[in-house]
């Protein structure tokens, strides 16, 4: 599994929650919310450190990652994270 993240999310992360190479940023699963993956469940995002990673990507230093416990959630798909200019905020979807 891979986690990407464009450029215009990225620098919404990093603006948003005052990023410094070094941090960590969780996608966790959580339970409610609108998904198109797993119905009756949806992605939360916070700043935190890891316990077990199953997943990252790296940007300028900033750690983007998924806990081992939650990769169930992507059914062995990519993350994919970008940003929607229209609502201003970042988007998920999922690739093969």
């Amino acid at each position: 599994m891979n986690i990407t993240v464009t450029n215009e999310a990225f620098q919404w992360y990093k603006d948003e929650f005052d990023l410094q190479s070094g941090d960590k940023v969780k996608f966790f699963v959580r339970y409610g919310g609108c998904s198109t993956v797993q119905k009756g469940f949806s992605l939360g995002v916070g700043k935190q450190e890891p316990v077990l990673i199953g997943a990252q990507a790296e940007i300028e230093g900033i750690t983007f990652y998924i806990e081992d416990q939650d990769l169930w959630y992507f059914e062995n798909r990519n993350l994919v994270v970008s940003f929607d200019e229209t609502k201003g905020e970042p988007e998920f979807s999922i690739s093969e």
